[in-house]
């Protein structure tokens, strides 16, 4: 037993977040045309309006959430004289609505490319693996705060005092296995789910998570030329001068045209 936990809350969190790193330096340096989300907008866009932005801004809470819960100490929140009993709202209702909109933009996503067979026929073997292991992650985790935060004790599962002292002491090579002995099966089994995505992200179209544009923010502007519309005379540039026909030329100087043979 102290082996198979040595390998799940050491071992595999380790390998996991090496192949993360590695695989995305690997990605960029030699797949960068392949650094790109894929878009099939081409063939549907309706269902893609609707359920892209629930997905996506689903996503971008959710993950807010859990650098909140994860990163900060406990010690932290109750310094600034934020409660447990407070910080459990604040943690579990909008983060319960943030995983519903993920999920509902997730189904969406998935129903359009299952459904529209031009979607369907451009879906590859890693777009299939990667949306089993993202969806399993996130359903996952949405039992979890479910099954025991919502409906579970008054104030939850506290993990800010199991799961995040362990995985900032993983982080920082300083495993401590000991700590997710009591942990709940459910959140054990988001844990895994989460690790298992983290390894195979480099090697999926979640790469585009790593490619905003950033740049564009400081950018220069681009200067279209314009027609001028001002009304009134419009003074010539003296490098420009008319052509005139050789008779005019000699009109001006009072000659005759010679005639040729």
């Amino acid at each position: 037993m102290a082996n198979y936990n040595e390998f799940l809350w050491v071992a595999f969190p380790w390998l996991a977040i090496a192949a993360f790193v590695i695989g995305i330096i690997w990605r960029w340096r030699t797949d960068q045309f392949g650094w790109t989300t894929h878009s099939t907008q081409i063939y549907e866009s309706k269902l893609l309006r609707l359920s892209s932005p629930l997905f996506h801004w689903g996503m971008v809470f959710v993950i807010l959430g859990h650098l909140m819960g994860l990163a900060f100490p406990k010690s932290w929140t109750q310094a600034i004289g934020i409660s447990d009993a407070a910080y459990h709202v604040i943690a579990t209702y909008p983060g319960t609505l943030a995983g519903i909109a993920a999920i509902l933009g997730l189904a969406g996503l998935l129903y359009r490319r299952i459904v529209n067979r031009s979607v369907f026929l451009s879906t590859s073997k890693s777009d299939k693996v990667m949306y089993v292991l993202l969806g399993g992650a996130i359903l996952t985790g949405f039992f979890a705060t479910v099954s025991l935060q919502l409906f579970g004790d008054a104030h939850g599962y506290d993990y800010r005092e199991t799961i995040s002292p362990w995985l900032r002491q993983l982080l920082v090579f300083n495993a401590q296995p000991e700590l997710m002995t009591d942990v709940p099966w459910q959140f054990k089994l988001h844990i895994i789910a989460g690790f298992t995505l983290l390894a195979v992200w480099p090697f999926t179209r979640l790469v585009h998570a790593f490619s905003a544009p950033v740049g564009y923010t400081t950018r220069p502007y681009v200067v279209y030329r314009s027609r001028d519309t001002r009304t009134g005379p419009v003074k010539e540039h003296v490098a420009w001068e008319p052509i005139r026909s050789h008779t005019e030329q000699l009109d001006e100087r009072n000659e005759t045209p010679s005639r040729g043979a």
